[in-house]
């Protein structure tokens, strides 16, 4: 009987392959596991004086004189897989955007851990989101993550603890432009959710310690709001508000936590709007911004898109952008992107 069911279930996995929606199979009234993810293919065109990337993030390379340069690829593609048995829970999600990939040959890209966590009732251990993080309020785009300068983004280890809207955790703890192997203590965050048929606001602060280079210590603090509120029967604005000593909790690289001796602060918002052009078609335009109160930089993205859904799990969508960045003494830069996503759910 055992082998029966092995068997059984080995048939089930190789017809999961071939789904076209996130497959779940039922071990027992107690047991489940699911298989989920997407592929990802997106054709790139990225035009000035900041150098290509497949995706911006906080910062770039400057280049002597504009440039044009067009990819396609499909690295963003995950994979995940959530197991169940009662109150327990394990999760681990891979994409491709670990490096890699030989573009005269194989294009060949290294797999890497997203996610890698245990939940068992009120708590959760392991690396996911960041508790600071609202996720609900990233805007839909074809540039990954989107307006990333405005965005809190982090994913790390964790011990979390969540009470009905209420959330606090202890996290990796990590300082940019620091001395890292001085750290002690972990970071600090407590998050509180409003939740309504209008939508969700969440309240977000942080506390930790920082280590300089010379090894001197350092305290930090922050705060956030975000979240998604409902307009009409189906549109939506997205917004994120940042202030305080956040350095790379925010804006994906975009500022350090220490500059030499002295603490980072920073202020990043980000909002769009999405709008519902029918049941299958949806356009989102929006526009994110951090600035640094140390090295007096500013950093800038906006874009508008439309997507529209062929399937029930397939999806197409373009969008136009321009990343822009501006930074104390040195002369300003910019470059304008487009970009075709094609997006398969499993």
């Amino acid at each position: 009987m055992k082998t029966l069911k092995l068997a059984l279930l080995s048939a089930s996995i190789l017809a999961a392959g071939t789904a076209n929606a996130a497959y779940k199979i039922d071990i027992n009234d107690k047991s489940s596991i699911s298989f989920g993810g997407y592929i990802k293919v997106d054709g790139r065109l990225v035009s000035g004086d900041i150098a290509y990337r497949d995706f911006w993030i906080g910062t770039g390379q400057v280049l002597p004189k504009s440039q044009s340069q067009f990819k396609i690829f499909a690295n963003e593609t995950r994979f995940n897989t959530k197991y169940v048995h009662g109150d327990v829970t394990g999760f681990v999600e891979m994409d491709f955007l670990g490096g890699g990939g030989n573009q005269i040959i194989s294009n060949s890209a290294h797999p890497r851990i997203r996610h890698a966590f245990i939940k068992y009732k009120d708590f959760t251990v392991g690396q996911t989101w960041s508790t600071f993080m609202n996720t609900s309020a990233i805007p839909e785009t074809a540039d990954f993550a989107g307006a990333t300068v405005g965005l809190a983004f982090i994913r790390q280890g964790q011990i979390r603890y969540s009470m009905g809207g209420f959330k606090v955790a202890l996290e990796n703890p990590e300082t940019f432009g620091g001395g890292n192997e001085d750290e002690t203590m972990p970071d600090v965050v407590g998050r509180y959710d409003f939740k309504g048929d209008w939508g969700t606001v969440s309240v977000s602060a942080l506390g930790r310690q920082l280590v300089s280079q010379t090894g001197q210590k350092h305290s930090a603090f922050g705060a956030s709001v975000a979240g998604k509120i409902n307009v009409s029967d189906k549109d939506d604005i997205k917004f994120q508000v940042h202030h305080g000593e956040l350095g790379r909790y925010i804006g994906v690289a975009a500022a350090q936590d220490m500059v030499g001796e002295e603490v980072e602060e920073v202020t990043s918002y980000l909002v769009s709007y999405r709008h519902f052009w029918n049941d299958k078609v949806r356009s989102s335009v929006f526009y994110g911004n951090i600035q640094t109160e140390v090295t007096d930089v500013e950093r800038s993205q906006w874009g508008v898109n439309v997507f529209k859904d062929l399937t029930k799990n397939l999806a197409v969508g373009f969008e136009v952008g321009q990343f822009i960045m501006d930074q104390k003494n040195t002369s300003d830069a910019d470059s304008f992107y487009s970009q075709l996503s094609l997006r398969y759910m499993l």
